[in-house]
């Protein structure tokens, strides 16, 4: 199923161990509500680990007109309130997401006659960048910048690609709907934002919006998937299936685990990096052969207060699923292989679920 709108965003937890560049900003947009050089990818067609290092992009493809997934047009003709994202419990690194989210709330939320790279950038500087990141930033803004009239971000979640000591990927994965004259079309991107740690806290140095491909034929498992209530996607998910992208491993995978949990997913492909994050390994979700869920059964992997057996559970599910490689907040024993199951920081917000073929 095509995910809602995000519901309001729980109150915000403790800000962790460093400070916020880019979260304190506060700003209104009008009728819009307040809000806060790529790589290629493989061809969607060649069939899976995880994130990336600093220097590769996320995957791309041959883009739509705006790179986000778009619904029929609504006859309403006013956007939703902006809902500006904020951390809940048990983020090691608030500071990171927060410092990401501004950015791309800024970027992608705008009132009527405040579009354009200009007035993008506009706003990026006013979260306290310079002059010349914020144009660069407005520049890399893709699929978060459609043409429409107004437009509201309203982020859904915010994952690891991938965080280090002191330079990170953040997935921001977004409802936008925008509004075209008289009309509301609902769509949604994902950016893999880059972050890099400074004595004045995390920086964003780059991003890397989704770019899913345009839809083709679909076979039964995919569109199994897409009308499964179960299973909740965000926008740029619901396009990497569409695109015929995604391998049936993954679809049979999220099918099966359907039948015993409501998964939230968080991505497939599009807008994840390229290769596990600090390596040059490849992941496999560019290749279409894995998908990400940072909510079980409404539950969120990040929270402390979710059960840690629902996530074993889940985890040890997706293994007898076929996952060569699951990933979460909790190091498993027992795989059919020796790393079956891992853990790491990355992986504290949601589970992994990787294939082969």
């Amino acid at each position: 199923m095509v995910l809602p709108p995000p519901p309001s965003q729980p109150p915000p937890g403790v800000l962790g161990r460093r400070s916020v560049l880019l979260g304190t900003a506060v700003w209104c947009l009008g009728t819009a509500g307040c809000s806060g050089g790529a790589q290629s990818s493989p061809a969607p067609t060649s069939p899976g680990a995880r994130s990336r290092t600093p220097s590769a992009a996320s995957p791309t493809g041959p883009a739509s007109a705006s790179g986000s997934s778009s619904g029929a047009a609504s006859p309403a003709a006013t956007l939703p309130e902006a809902v500006p994202w904020r951390p809940g419990p048990g983020e090691i690194e608030p500071a990171a997401k927060l410092a990401a989210v501004r950015l791309v709330e800024a970027l992608g939320t705008w009132p009527a006659g405040q579009g354009g790279r200009e007035a993008a950038a506009a706003r990026v500087a006013s979260l306290g960048v310079s002059e010349s990141i914020a144009s660069q930033l407005a520049a890399e803004a893709g699929s978060l910048a459609p043409s429409a009239d107004a437009a509201v971000v309203r982020v859904i979640d915010a994952q690891y690609g991938g965080i280090l000591s002191d330079t990170a990927s953040v997935l921001v994965v977004c409802d936008q709907p925008t509004l075209a004259g008289s009309a509301v079309h609902h769509g949604g991107t994902t950016v893999d934002v880059r972050l890099s740690l400074g004595s004045g806290g995390w920086a964003v140095t780059g991003l890397h919006p989704a770019t899913p491909g345009p839809a083709k034929t679909l076979d039964s498992a995919a569109r199994d998937v897409l009308a499964q209530s179960r299973i909740e996607l965000p926008p740029a998910s619901v396009a990497d299936i569409r695109s015929g992208a995604v391998h049936d491993s993954v679809l049979r995978a999220m099918l099966q685990l359907a039948g015993t949990y409501r998964l939230s997913v968080s991505v497939v492909r599009s807008g994840h990096p390229l290769d596990v994050f600090g390596t040059d390994r490849p992941s496999d979700h560019p290749l279409g052969r894995a998908f990400d869920v940072w909510r079980i059964d409404g539950r969120p992997v990040v929270d402390p207060a979710t059960s840690r057996s629902l996530i074993t559970g889940f985890m040890r599910a997706a293994a007898s699923a076929g996952s060569y490689n699951v990933g979460g907040p909790v190091q498993l024993t027992g795989g059919a292989t020796a790393n079956q199951f891992f853990s790491d920081n990355t992986h504290h917000d949601h589970v992994h679920v990787g294939f082969s073929s």
